[in-house]
């Protein structure tokens, strides 16, 4: 974890993936960002939130990747709040040590640079899968199921959210098709 003292003030919190859809936390104030350096990918495996042990699901991190970026949307948590805040977020994003804390650099629609603090995966870390094709991932997302429901809804809700905010991610789209066909 990130000490307290290192992380951005104003803090802002970049969200990618659920944080777009059920941050868990009052949002003083968002706006669509882009992150350099990284994409989005379905490439943690998730034993607890969307999948178990036994039929482990995949839910979306942060993949370091050259020349890549990563469109999303910072989150800026309201003055005050930001104790109880990192608390629910430590709690909800390290569950298992996949993810680690980043402070990054993110870019808004004014190309103005700003600090904000993002879930990395570990690529060192069991529960990383950067090796599956599209196929492979629409196989688990479709039988996953975990203790914040099915794998398909995390799936559904995050396309559908950067659909609606003018985000376009071809994989996730071509997910949310291929696995919305099978219902």
């Amino acid at each position: 974890m990130i000490p307290d003292s290192e992380l951005p003030s104003p803090l802002w919190v970049f969200g990618y993936g659920s944080l777009l859809w059920n941050p868990g936390f009052d949002v003083a104030e968002q706006r669509v960002a882009r992150l350099d350096g990284f994409h989005r990918a379905f490439c943690m495996s998730s034993i607890h939130h969307r999948g178990t042990e036994e039929k482990p699901g995949l839910v979306l991190a942060l993949d370091e990747a050259e020349g890549a970026s990563c469109q999303g949307v910072a989150l800026r948590v309201a003055p005050g709040q930001e104790p109880q805040v990192l608390v629910e977020l430590r709690e909800r994003e390290l569950i298992s040590s996949a993810y680690y804390e980043a402070v990054v650099t993110l870019r808004a629609d004014d190309d103005a640079p700003f600090k904000a603090l993002a879930y990395v995966v570990d690529r060192e870390h069991v529960q990383y899968q950067g090796a599956l094709s599209l196929e492979q991932q629409a196989r688990i997302i479709a039988h996953a199921h975990g203790g914040r429901g099915p794998n398909t809804e995390y799936l559904f809700n995050t396309a559908d959210h950067l659909a609606h905010i003018g985000i376009t991610d071809p994989d996730l789209a071509w997910l949310a098709a291929r696995l919305r066909n099978e219902a």
